[in-house]
Parts: C-alpha cells; structure tokens; sequence
C-alpha cells in the first residue's frame, strides 16, 4: 500500500493553483490586449521599485519591475481600476514611459516583497551600473586566477540572500575585469550554464551553474542593456557601462536564442587595455622607422587590416597618439568610442542615424587635418574615403582581410576605381595578435628539427641582410602547466606595403593579392610568419602559439 504523504500532496495542489493562476493571468491579458508577464522568471529592478511608494503600490495593485532611462515595465493586475490608472496617469506626467504587463496576483506580491531591499540596492539608470569603487575594488583584489573567481561564484549561490543575483553579477563583472577578459560568455546547455572569459584571445572556462541563477541573470542583463524581457526567439543588440573610479567601462551586449535557452555574451571594451604606446605595439625597428614617416604625412591613407580582435583599433589609437598636437585638427568616426583621447574631436557611428559615410561627410566640413574612420564597409564609405586621401586629408581607417596586400583587391571589390586607389593609399599594415609566454610557467627547449626546418625555411625568406639571432632554442609551457597560465598578455606581428612605383602601377591593372604580394618583396619588410618566427626565437612567445595564429609552412 502507497503510503500518503500530506507535506508533498499540499505541494502538487499548491503548484497546481499557481499553474492555474498564471494561465488565468495569460487569458486576462489576451482580453485586454496586453503583454503578460511572470515574474518569478524576472528578477525584479529595485530602481524601478522606488519610484512609487510601497503604500501606493498596494493600493493601486501595481508594481514597477523594470526601468531603461525613462521606460518603465509595469506589472497589473486589473488595467480598469481607477487607482491603477491614477497611478500611470502621474507616471506619464512625471515623463515616463509606461509599458504594461499583465501579471498574477502571485507575481505582484513577489515585486511587492522586493520594496524591504529597496534602501540597500545598488542604482540602475540609464544604462549604468554604479557599483562602488570600494566594493569592485574589492572582488578585483581577490581575484588573480580563474579558481578565485570560480570560488567566489561558488560562495555567493550558496546564500539565501534576496541580493545573490546582482551579487553574482558583480563578481562575472569584476572577474572579467581583473583577469582583463575581453569578452565574457554565459552559455546555456542541457544541464547547466557555462561562463567563460576570453583570455589573451583564447576562450577559458570558469564554471558552470543552475539554470534558475541564470533566468534571473538574463533578465538582470536584459533591464541593464535596455533590451526587451519578453523577446526571447530573436537576437538583441544593447549596451551598458560601468563607472570605475575615474573611468567609464562600456559593456556590449549581444543576446542570442539558443537550443536550451538564450545565450549572453558581454564585449568589455575597457579604455585602460586599448590605451597602448606606439613604440609598444611590437612593431619591428625596420617597420616603425617608415611608418614614423607615413603617419606625418599631410594626405593619403593608412588602412589597418585583420580579423575581428586582431588589435586593428588599438593601432590606429596609438598612431593618433603619436601625431597628435596642438597645431592639428583630428576627428574620428568610431563605433564604439573605445578610449577617449584628449584633444581629439571623437564621434560616435550608429548603423541607423549616423553612419561611417554620413560622419565622413560631416567630418569633412569641419576643417580637419585628420580624419580616423573606424571601418570601410561599403561601397559609399570607401568612395568618400578615398576621395578625402586626395583632397588634402590623412585618413586612417580599418578593412577586413587576410593580409596587406588583400587591401588593394577588397577596395576594388567595394568599387573603388583601381586607377585612383594607388594614390590615395600610403600604406597597408595587416596584423594579429599573439600571445607572449609568463616566463615563470615556461622553460627554454632545444627546438626539434622538425621544428627547425620550418623555422629556417622563414629566415631564409627574408630579404636583406642576415639576422643576429639564435635559431637553436625556443621557450614552452612548462610540463604540467595549464596552457593559459604560460602565458600574460599579447603583442602584434605585422606586416606592410607601402606604396611606392612598382604597387602603384600594379595596382591601376587590377591584380589579385598573390601579384600585390610578389611585387611588395622587394621593399624589405617582414610578413606576419617572419615577424612571428623573429619573436618566438626571440623569447617573446612560442611556435605553438604563432602556429594557433597563422599557417606555417610544411
């Protein structure tokens, strides 16, 4: 005989009735043509909370559980009562913005419940996360290695406390910070969620937890973006920032709809990581010396190329850097505005009001001497490019393709005339990334010879003189070392053509690449592979590395 159990029959019927209260809630709001919402599944905004007392909220049945600059989410429980219109009625007049939604009486008194957490949230307005400097400061001195973050995680979903999400949201924050993620993901799969940062480029695991933590993560990073809680089958695009001491720290945010649920990454865009000298990039001495010279110049164009993240605005920031002065107008046209650079006029692209071609535009009739554009796109930005390379303007500006020479054929295919694009360009510069090794979790080897044939094969390519440089050792992880702690930080490989006689006339006959390529040889400077093999024996990162970047030859 099944023995009855009163405790876990009182649960089903309780459950039940909470079922049938939220389907009721959904009914309701298709009556009244309103969005419904459950707010178990929302964490609850206590900024939004504060703008009607407690007192007024009860009487009204009406709770705010979400706030975007002057957008509120309003959660109700009857659209017709007189007390809830009065309410709204003064929201409107106090110059908000009401969105309804249609809620249970369950999910009213669960927002209700937040008003005692009111006086000690932090503040949330205007897509800013105003954590004290002291309390981030905090979590980031606790933090030097994957495992601290992962422990402090750990400790904050252990407690009951009714603040544990925004708890938790600050360490995922402060830890990306601290270990200088670039880029934070939250992925949902079948049984948990995983959170990784990106390191030096390579994507690390921290841990993995529940899925109710991060229902309530979502809508957290959803109000704070200013994106909408109740789309959850198509991608959105938001952003926020963090006010740290004296710096603004811009977060992008990027939801996208998955298998399990939806997925969170968080672009860090930290003005402290981008802020790099000129003489610190890890440009060669034979290369720096010539681009000293090209980015004096009055006119022309220095176009950047490479992948996503391969550090093109990082370039071109410490160019600026470098040229700038008192007697000189820059402006640039940038989406985002990465660093803040003093003395220069920065403006901010958007893809729907103010694009890279109506900022060119603009940008021109404000008398500048230079002009950075964050990327050439399209068609209609390369052509207002080009055109103010030759009229007097040094224009600097990012592409995306594989190598220097692909500069010349890309803008070709954006149907830029190939006659024209020889003398507007002054140079080419591509790049990537690299890693250099923690010489504290490595050890210099002897390099195998299977090793060695590829590396002399490199060294034989370069023209000129012959290099002073040992070919004998290279460094490696230690044995038993995790790869990402061998090593801390990332320096570039580049390389370059320059236009001289020999390019421009190549180019008005509309080559490819490969002849580019074969015709820049003779001016000297290292490839990428060259410049990569350079720094490996030279004790600045390792082949692996180089290898994990680039294809080496056979």
């Amino acid at each position: 005989m099944v023995e009855f159990n009163e405790e876990k029959q009182n649960e089903r019927l309780k459950d039940l009735r909470n079922r049938e209260e939220e389907k009721l809630a959904e009914m309701l709001a298709q009556k009244y043509s309103l969005d419904y919402i459950d707010l178990s599944t929302v964490s609850i905004d206590t900024d939004a909370l504060r703008l009607i007392p407690e007192e007024t909220a009860k009487k009204a049945t009406i709770a705010l559980f979400a706030i975007q600059e002057k957008t509120v989410g309003a959660a109700l429980l009857s659209p017709t009562n007189s007390e809830t219109k009065k309410t709204i009625t003064t929201l409107l007049e106090r110059g908000y913005i009401v969105q309804k939604y249609l809620v249970s009486k369950k999910s009213l008194e669960r927002a209700w419940a937040r008003y005692k957490d009111v006086s000690f949230s932090f503040e949330t307005k205007k897509g800013v996360l105003d954590i004290s400097n002291e309390e981030i400061l905090s979590i980031i001195s606790k933090v030097s290695s994957r495992e601290d973050v992962e422990a402090l995680i750990q400790d904050v979903l252990t407690q009951k406390k009714s603040l544990r999400i925004s708890r938790i949201f600050e360490v995922i924050i402060a830890g990306g910070l601290a270990l200088k993620a670039s880029d934070i993901h939250l992925e949902p799969e079948e049984e948990a969620v995983r959170l990784r940062y990106r390191l030096d480029g390579v994507l690390t695991e921290i841990l993995s937890f529940d899925y109710e933590t991060y229902k309530l993560l979502l809508s957290r990073v959803k109000l704070l973006s200013g994106l909408k809680l109740n789309v959850n089958q198509s991608a959105q695009d938001g952003r926020f920032s963090i006010k740290l001491e004296d710096a603004e720290i811009q977060i992008r945010t990027s939801v996208l709809p998955g298998a399990y649920n939806e997925s969170i990454v968080l672009r860090i865009l930290d003005p402290k990581a981008i802020n790099v000298a000129f003489e610190e990039l890890g440009i060669s001495d034979r290369l720096m010396k010539k681009l000293e010279r090209e980015i004096t110049k009055p006119n022309g164009m220095i176009l950047t190329t490479g992948p996503t993240g391969s550090g093109k605005t990082t370039t071109l920031y410490a160019f600026l850097k470098k040229v700038y002065s008192h007697e000189i107008k820059i402006i640039t046209i940038e989406d985002p505005i990465e660093y803040h650079l003093k003395g220069i006029v920065q403006t901010q692209a958007d893809k729907k009001k103010y694009t890279f071609a109506e900022g060119l535009r603009a940008a021109l009739r404000q008398d500048p001497d230079m002009i950075m554009v964050g990327e050439i796109r399209d068609r209609e930005t390369a052509s207002i490019a080009v055109n103010s390379a030759l009229t007097g303007h040094l224009v600097f500006s990012t592409l995306h393709t594989n190598d220097a020479a692909g500069v010349f054929p890309r803008l070709i295919d954006l149907g830029v005339d190939a006659k024209i694009i020889s003398s507007a360009i002054n140079v080419a510069i591509a790049q990537r990334l690299l890693r250099k090794i923690n010489k504290e979790m490595c050890v210099e080897v002897p390099i195998p010879e299977t090793d060695k044939k590829i590396i002399q094969k490199v060294l034989d390519s370069i023209p000129g003189e012959k290099l002073n440089i040992q070919t004998e050792k290279m460094w490696v992880p230690k044995e038993g070392i995790d790869e990402v702690d061998a090593y801390h930080g990332r320096i570039g490989i580049f390389e370059a053509i320059f236009v001289d006689d020999a390019i421009e006339n190549i180019v008005r006959e509309n080559p490819s690449a490969r002849d580019i390529r074969t015709a820049a040889e003779a001016q000297g400077i290292y490839t990428m592979l060259q410049d990569g093999i350079i720094k490996v024996l030279s004790g600045v990162t390792t082949l692996a590395e180089l290898r994990r970047i680039i294809d080496l030859p056979d």
